[in-house]
């Protein structure tokens, strides 16, 4: 008897074993397929260029420069160091370093010693930290189950890490939101068990207390957003908090919860490191796009909801909403829809199953009210500071892994549930992950905000040399030219046919009177040998070429996701 149920225990754990492996290696092939198809965007530059120690600053304003001289952040230097990635961050950008440090290192240990850095690479390393987000959020699921259960719950999470489209989308970004979104899932895990022990009247073990510091100052040190994530678990334990004191007459003052005042403690003081920088942070121009206008004006109070919901429905379900064929795009659109009302009422039921059994109710609970916290503090801030966190759906990383716990218990239910409907809406949840999964990889959803494929093809009609200018405010501007220079140099032209770039510094953002701008231009038109076409792409300022003997184009006027262009020839 003893040797059949070793046996079968042996053979158990080795089925899990390999479903585990399934999803993370089905999770591989979706992070890791076309990382250099998708032009990379102004975030992206900024982590290369950061992350090789160099800076923005480097690129010439207010006259014409060369294709080489425009890319030459990206050129890599063996000879620089950590101190100069984390020099670079805290003086021209608003984020903490660890990332950065990490892809620095993985940037010169998997590129060539000279040239351009590839894009491939620094994707790499995002897309790995976003496959190990497929097995920490089995281990997160198997926490959250306390019944014969559990690990039915792990392989339902952990499968829906692996699909989901929005974890795609931000694995296949050379941006720091994986990492993060690591550190996010292990403080999850803390939450969980410190629960659980609390709930048992145990103070939580000195190792749990101090990881948990660990996570969360590990949290802080690759993106200040983190501190959402942490505000959310203290509102959520709160509410945990009161339960208790209503079932059990003052508990807060007793030894369990002690030592949870010096996570909370230490969390604060790590947290305090980056104060100085935070109090910066919102008078940094490239944090404006955030910030709203008359946030009272009644579009200004619908927008956030929509943005949100937008973000919170292709987090589970993205199909080709983003195809240039618009019945494709319709199609998508109506899909999606109908599958949304079909499918949410039958996943509700399967999440009240769980949450109502007595051995996983309570982490379900405080699981579910992280992720009301979370998005509540996102509403608050959008509302109450002006700030619109909504606008950036990647910034949803602070609760995402807590959704993708919910939905898993939502699917646990349904696959207990003896019907062949309830398991088949499971089922087609999983399905409809892969389709959105696979529909970012192709660059039908979650598109890059800039298109320079799109944009350069056109500029490579002409037979005359090109000027593409562009108003410079911040760092954001180089990037975007960047993105065409980019897209130029990829596509392997000869270097004698490669435009030059001209970045015309304002301080504001828009002029429409006496720019300074304009005159800049004029300027340099002036200087270059006749004929070439002007290209003015995203210039903040009003153009007057004829003074210069240019004529605007008949095709005058093309705007291609991200990049807003004017066309004149100038003879």
């Amino acid at each position: 008897m003893k040797s059949f149920r070793s046996n079968w225990r042996s053979s158990s754990a080795g089925l899990h074993l390999t479903g585990l492996l399934l999803w993370t290696a089905i999770g591989v092939a979706i992070r890791f397929t076309g990382l250099d198809t998708k032009p990379p965007w102004t975030d992206e530059f900024a982590t290369l260029v950061f992350s090789l120690g160099h800076s923005f600053e480097t690129v010439p304003l207010d006259q014409a420069i060369s294709l080489e001289t425009l890319l030459q952040p990206l050129q890599l230097r063996p000879q620089a160091t950590v101190q100069d990635v984390v020099q670079q961050l805290l003086t021209a950008d608003v984020h903490p370093p660890l990332y950065f440090v990490l892809a620095h290192l993985w940037m010169h240990w998997f590129s060539p010693t000279t040239g351009l850095v590839s894009i491939a690479v620094a994707r790499s390393l995002p897309a790995l930290l976003g496959v190990l987000t497929i097995p920490a959020m089995f281990g997160l699921g198997y926490l959250i189950e306390r019944g014969q259960q559990r690990l039915l719950l792990s392989h339902t999470t952990a499968a829906f890490m692996a699909v989901a489209p929005y974890g795609v989308y931000l694995a296949q970004e050379a941006r720091h939101y994986t990492l993060a979104m690591l550190w996010v899932i292990a403080s999850l895990v803390c939450l969980v068990l410190a629960e659980r022990y609390l709930r048992s009247h145990i103070p939580p073990p000195l190792w749990l207390c101090g990881a948990w510091i660990g996570v969360n100052g590990l949290g802080m040190a690759t993106h200040y957003f983190f501190g959402l994530t942490l505000a959310a678990i203290a509102l959520a334990f709160m509410g945990f908090a009161l339960q208790q004191y209503r079932a059990d007459r003052n508990p807060l003052l007793r030894s369990p919860w002690q030592r949870l005042y010096a996570v909370a403690l230490g969390t604060g003081v790590t947290a305090s490191i980056w104060a100085p920088i935070w109090l910066t942070v919102h008078q940094r121009d490239i944090t404006q796009w955030i910030q709203s206008g008359d946030r009272f004006h009644v579009f200004a109070l619908i927008k956030p909801l929509f943005q949100w919901f937008g973000t919170w429905l292709t987090m589970w379900m993205l199909l080709p909403v983003e195809a240039s064929w618009l019945p494709l795009a319709v199609v998508s659109v109506v899909l999606m829809i109908a599958f949304f009302w079909a499918a949410i009422p039958t996943l509700w039921r399967g999440f009240q199953r769980e949450r109502s059994h007595p051995d996983r109710g309570s982490a379900i609970r405080i699981l579910g009210g992280f992720v009301v916290s979370a998005i509540a503090l996102f509403f608050g801030i959008t509302y109450g500071f002006g700030n619109d966190l909504t606008r950036g759906a990647r910034y949803s990383f602070v609760y995402f892994p807590g959704v993708v716990a919910l939905f898993g218990v939502g699917m646990t239910g349904l696959w207990q549930t003896p019907t062949r409907v309830a398991r088949g809406v499971a089922i087609a949840i999983l399905i409809m992950g892969l389709a959105g999964g696979l529909t970012v990889v192709n660059n039908l959803g979650y598109q890059k905000y800039y298109r320079p494929d799109r944009l350069v093809p056109l500029m490579q009609q002409s037979q005359e040399p090109i000027l593409i200018a562009t108003t410079h405010n911040t760092l954001v501007q180089v990037g975007e030219m960047m993105g065409l220079g980019w897209e130029w140099q990829r596509q392997k032209n000869s270097p004698d046919t490669a435009p030059q770039f001209l970045l015309v510094h304002q301080d504001e953002a828009r002029c429409t009177v006496d720019c300074p701008a304009t005159a800049t231009l004029d300027r340099t038109l002036t200087t270059m040998p006749r004929p070439f076409q002007l290209w003015a792409v995203n210039f903040h300022a009003p153009v007057n070429p004829e003074g210069q003997a240019c004529v605007a184009n008949e095709n005058h006027h093309r705007y291609v996701n991200g990049y807003d262009a004017y066309l004149y020839q100038c003879n």
